[in-house]
């Protein structure tokens, strides 16, 4: 049975990369060794770290624009400290909208003075804040583009005379949109590019090199910067992944063309969730992400029957996040229709049982 793999990741990706990468971890490039056990350094890895850094810039159309595309380790999480080490000389902004956000403005704290500009708390984070201020003086504003548990998405991104910095981790390369208006943006690679294991950061050259102490090697940007993000051993499974998945997107046409499907997958799945009485979505219509639909069912006592109807049409991964309960929907990147189709069917076919 076909599998439909709505996990909210690690996640989904092309089985064409699947099949490359696996067929990598046998045989490298003909070499007879395996992907995982060749040098870093060696002239076959060097050339994946250097395509997969230029094919990121490529993609966001910030190629020869001053900015850089490093391969990290640590996942978002580590980014949360090293923005701030790096960036946050007196005070910084927040727009809290979720548990990830609540986590970096907590390591920003750290640092300096953290100004949480706005915030969606008092409604579980259903929302996105507007109508807020930004304050002048800040070192830099700090959001979330999309969030995973709850299911929003700013569709709008604040305009400030400081460097912004953008976690993309669940919808980078999902969408069109001008890049440049970022000063830093990074993403765990485990929603749209790769396995778990490497982060991407995009940073403007520019913005760095100002706070007044002192950042530990391996915690600064410029760091790896001038090694060419070969500071230390790179996780060369997940770069090389990822390096499949951003050749995947441009062979399909890139983000514009990818971002045309994701809007088919969220309109059918939403128009389901708000015409079917069995269900009711979590997040603000108006804010709604395109890539994580949360939703809840209206009568629990048929949850364990739509439960174990997901589990024979060969749905997976669709629990909702315990702070949310319900059901989550991951439609990342590699998620096909066909895939949200069959789910759609299911809600369909509760509601006639229902």
């Amino acid at each position: 049975m076909k599998k439909h793999n709505f996990s909210a990741g690690p996640c989904i990706l092309p089985k064409e990369v699947l099949l490359k990468a696996s067929e990598a971890v046998m045989d490298f490039n003909g070499s007879g060794l395996s992907l995982i056990e060749i040098s870093h350094r060696s002239k076959d890895f060097v050339a994946v770290m250097e395509n997969a850094r230029s094919l990121a810039l490529e993609l966001l159309d910030l190629k020869d624009k001053g900015y850089t595309a490093l391969f990290l380790q640590g996942g978002a999480s580590l980014e949360f400290l090293m923005v701030a080490y790096n960036l946050l000389e007196t005070k910084a902004g927040y727009l809290n909208t979720g548990t990830w956000s609540d986590k970096a403005i907590k390591e920003a704290k750290l640092f300096g003075e953290v100004i949480e500009v706005g915030s969606s708390k008092d409604e579980n984070f259903k929302y996105i804040p507007k109508g807020y201020t930004v304050p002048s003086g800040l070192d830099y504003l700090h959001i979330t583009s999309n969030n995973t548990i709850f299911g929003t998405q700013f569709k709008k991104f604040p305009k400030t005379d400081c460097p912004l910095i953008c976690d993309m981790s669940s919808d980078i390369f999902s969408r069109t949109m001008d890049f440049s208006q970022f000063d830093l943006i990074y993403a765990g690679a485990q929603k749209n590019m790769g396995p778990a294991g490497t982060t991407l950061v995009i940073v403007k050259d520019d913005i760095l090199g100002k706070v007044s102490r002192k950042v530990p090697s391996m915690l600064n940007y410029q760091t790896h910067i001038a090694k060419d993000s070969m500071f230390n051993t790179p996780s060369v499974f997940a770069v090389y992944t990822s390096m499949l998945t951003l050749e995947w997107l441009k062979n399909l046409g890139g983000i514009t063309a990818i971002e045309e499907v994701n809007e088919k997958k969220a309109r059918l799945l939403y128009s389901e969730i708000d015409l079917n009485p069995v269900f009711e979505g979590y997040a603000n219509i108006e804010d709604r992400s395109l890539m994580n639909a949360t939703f809840n069912i209206t009568d629990e006592v048929l949850k364990t029957t739509f439960d174990n109807m997901l589990k024979e049409a060969g749905i997976n991964g669709l629990n909702g996040h315990r702070s949310v309960g319900g059901y989550r929907a991951s439609m990342y990147n590699a998620l096909s229709l066909e895939s949200v189709g069959v789910l759609v069917d299911v809600m369909s076919e509760m509601e006639r049982k229902g």
